[in-house]
């Protein structure tokens, strides 16, 4: 599905895994820009209209193609269709499977433990799973998704990329790229798997003329300040914009541009993000 216009000399900007948040903002900044924009999701429906949104408001073409990042087959199809458009100057991989809940198994020694990590959980709106109740399905399509998918994609895009000598490649990583927590096996495997597929790719193309780098999201990401009334009216109460924990997926948009546009000379090849605000670690 596209909305705009004809394709961007600049290349295409490819967002993988697009949601109401961080995707959806990062694909309005690349969009911005003036890059093609292909956003990649498994609803279709829901990307249609991020789709229609972007374009309108930035005046310049925007793609929607379902993709299954837990299936092989899915991500080839959807990336000849991002390929038939041009060649991918940028690819931003936003994918995980979020665990459902089981039920989460806590010793009653450590109640300090469970009652921080409890906080934790419900803050981010993630849900344990004890390790012994989980499924070995739903912990390898939780790796699937990670980690596979973000090897497929990439994959996808590096032979053009290193053919021009440019390109960058993006992961989106989280708190538990770097910790490993009680009832989150699924997805701290993952994202731990994803960091270190990252820091591989990085020392390998950076002297092809590839930026690979890591952006870790160490906190909660809340709606843009811009589409959201009700948190202006919070920050305000709290004393200013700013002012919340939450991040703002468009000032996180920010920095996913800014590692696009470093000079070669001082690439970073992993970043770590948090609000000034938030005074304690979550998934």
């Amino acid at each position: 599905m596209e909305s705009g216009s004809a394709a961007s000399p600049k290349g295409i900007a490819v967002i993988v895994g697009v949601g109401p948040k961080l995707g959806r903002s990062i694909a309005r900044k690349f969009s911005r820009e003036g890059y093609t924009v292909a956003i990649l999701a498994r609803d279709l429906e829901r990307l249609f209209r991020f789709a229609k949104e972007i374009a309108i408001g930035a005046k310049a073409p925007v793609f929607a193609i379902r993709i299954d990042c837990s299936d092989s087959q899915s991500i080839r199809e959807a990336f000849e269709s991002v390929l038939s458009l041009g060649f991918v100057e940028v690819l931003v991989y936003n994918a995980y499977q979020q665990q459902q809940p089981v039920s989460f198994i806590s010793s009653s020694s450590s109640s300090t433990s469970s009652s921080v990590t409890n906080t934790m959980i419900s803050n981010t709106q993630l849900c344990p799973t004890s390790f012994i109740d989980a499924h070995v399905d739903s912990f390898e399509k939780s790796l699937a998704v990670s980690t596979v998918g973000a090897f497929h994609c990439a994959q996808q895009v590096l032979p053009g990329m290193v053919d021009r000598r440019r390109g960058t490649i993006l992961f989106t990583g989280c708190s538990a790229s770097l910790n490993g927590f009680p009832g989150f096996s699924e997805l701290c495997c993952g994202k731990f798997a994803l960091r270190a597929l990252s820091q591989c790719l990085a020392k390998e193309v950076q002297p092809l003329g590839v930026h690979v780098a890591h952006v870790i999201i160490d906190d909660i990401i809340g709606p843009p300040r811009s589409s959201s009334p009700s948190r202006l009216m919070v920050e305000e109460q709290q004393g200013g914009v700013g002012t919340t924990s939450l991040m703002d997926p468009d000032a996180l948009a920010q920095t996913f541009w800014y590692l696009h546009v470093q000079d070669r000379n001082a690439w970073t090849h992993e970043i770590h993000l948090r609000s000034s605000n938030s005074n304690d670690f979550n998934i």
